[in-house]
């Protein structure tokens, strides 16, 4: 084999050299077999987006491109999508493209629900890049705190509105359980879109340049920005330093990333329209708070720098998802994976559940909990209002939990032996303090069944493991294991069953549409 030119940009694999590209006779591309007009040709070119390319020509049937980190070479899981251009060449995922109007497999709620009023509120965002070959994952978690104070409160305001905690905090749980933070107390460097997945920061900018305010193609970022990340859900990018607030877990003092993503799945059917993940009463502002995955499953290609170790990878396995509200639950848990065994296309798990306060003068809280599971573009969604949640959840080291709809039955049971990671959440009591503890390399074990008349496990439909899945516990009290099953009053649940397109009819009203939807 030959390699006539390289030429990749810079989100992609950016050594080139004979271990990225190897062709072996008689062998499928990631599973995957090549079409037979390809089998047959005596060339073919191999494109890494737009018109950066690298030619190859070969008489082998197959081909695997590799990624490598700054220690190994490995090959990504995620099967590539196979496309020919025009002329026939192979086409690989793309680099940075601007987020168009009206994309494919946009949620709901993907926008900044900040609607100026200075109640208190915060918004975090949760972005997640597995890599199967190394056994390692990366969690992205970005908050602002109360942005209607944009520096930190004054004696006037405090006396006014009561006491805040404001900024913006970057955090990054990686590789071997390192960590990384860093916050500010301002947040006038912040910026969100009102109604898609597009927020930044600026932590440090070059002089003479001012913060951006919008999405901005790599170049201008990185020409203005010494500290700070801008991400989109097509494009994520940014270099952070730890600010040495933290003493209780291995740190490292910089991180610096960028990578493109392949939405696969959103919150719902593929070809669908994608659902609220809490239902249409997440578009107002009660049973905070709110939760909505952004993209359930999703390919990214890019790298990472991770103090001195450098990892790069091709259609990795990626996450995404957000929080809004007044504040955190009372107490919660969350269970998370892409990466599975057993099944052929793309798998992705999400659970969790949750103490939440109701709306009202009293302290009442209720019991939340869902779990959702998309597998070859079909979404099984499990949640109080179509069925039953049920949970068994230690203080750390195990979390089963099982549900039911009228359709499918579903099973978890997730696992850790090791001592997790704590975690900051943006809290009301503290602000951006330690609220949860999480660790990515729990074991897994998935099943779902069709659900028979009389209640009972019919035919399995899907039996997968993992070894990377993520695991949470937060707030508290943990004394000991949380046993709990979902309660949702008759009339809620009816409520919720109404077929209500609150996007479509605020569309109708754009002036009345609240932000973030």
């Amino acid at each position: 084999m030959e390699a006539t030119a390289c030429n990749l940009p810079l989100c992609g694999i950016h050594h080139c050299s004979s271990r990225l590209v190897e062709a072996q006779a008689g062998r499928p591309m990631f599973g995957v077999e090549l079409p037979l007009s390809l089998k047959s040709s005596s060339s073919f070119r191999l494109r890494w987006g737009g018109s950066s390319k690298l030619e190859l020509k070969s008489r082998s049937t197959s081909i695997r491109v590799l990624a490598s980190s700054s220690n190994s070479v490995y090959e990504s899981s995620a099967s590539l999508k196979i496309e020919k251009d025009d002329d026939g060449g192979l086409v690989c995922p793309p680099g940075y493209r601007p987020t168009p109007a009206n994309r494919e497999l946009r949620t709901p709620h993907s926008g900044y629900h900040f609607d100026g009023s200075t109640r208190k509120f915060f918004e975090g965002w949760y972005f997640k890049v597995s890599i199967p070959q190394k056994r390692q994952s990366f969690c992205f978690m970005y908050s602002v705190e109360n942005p209607a104070f944009p520096k930190k409160l004054t004696a006037v305001d405090i006396a006014q509105h009561g006491p805040r905690f404001t900024g913006v905090g970057a955090q990054i749980l990686g590789a071997y359980d390192k960590y990384i933070c860093q916050y500010s107390e301002e947040s006038q460097n912040f910026w969100g879109s009102r109604h898609e997945l597009s927020l930044g920061n600026s932590f440090a900018t070059k002089g003479g340049f001012k913060p951006p305010n919008k999405e901005v193609d790599p170049e201008e970022f990185n020409k203005k920005v010494v500290e700070g990340f801008q991400v989109t859900p097509l494009w994520h990018q940014g270099f952070i330093r730890d600010d040495g607030r933290t003493n209780y877990l291995e740190t490292v003092k910089t991180a610096r990333w960028e990578y493109s993503s392949r939405p696969v799945y959103g919150w719902g059917n593929v070809g669908s329209k994608q659902k609220s993940t809490a239902g249409w009463l997440a578009a107002f502002p009660v049973f905070e708070p709110h939760w909505q995955i952004c993209m359930a499953g999703g390919l990214s290609t890019g790298w990472i720098e991770w103090e001195d170790e450098r990892f790069e990878f091709v259609n990795a396995p990626s996450y995404s998802e957000k929080n809004w509200g007044g504040g955190f639950p009372r107490k919660w848990f969350w269970v998370q994976c892409n990466v599975f065994e057993g099944a052929r296309g793309e798998v992705a798990l999400t659970a969790g559940g949750g103490l939440r306060q109701l709306p009202g003068l009293t302290e009442t809280f209720e019991n939340a909990a869902l779990v959702g599971v998309h597998y070859d573009g079909i979404f099984y969604e499990f949640v109080p209002w179509n069925g039953t949640v049920n949970w068994e959840i230690s203080t750390w080291g195990y979390w089963y939990i099982a549900a039911e709809n009228e359709t499918h039955k579903v099973e978890l049971e997730g696992k850790t032996d090791v001592p997790g990671s704590p975690l900051r959440a943006p809290t009301s009591e503290c602000g951006l303090d330690t609220a949860c503890k999480d660790t990515c390399f729990g074991t897994l074990k998935l099943q779902i069944w069709e659900r028979r008349f009389d209640g009972s496990k019919g035919k399995i439909v899907l039996d997968v493991t993992s070894n990377m899945a993520a695991l949470e516990v937060g707030g508290g009290p943990w004394f000991n294991t949380w046993k709990g099953e979902t309660t949702t009053p008759e009339i809620l649940k009816r409520a919720l069953t109404t077929p209500i397109d609150v996007d479509r009819a605020f569309n109708l009203l754009p002036l009345f549409k609240p932000p973030g939807l």
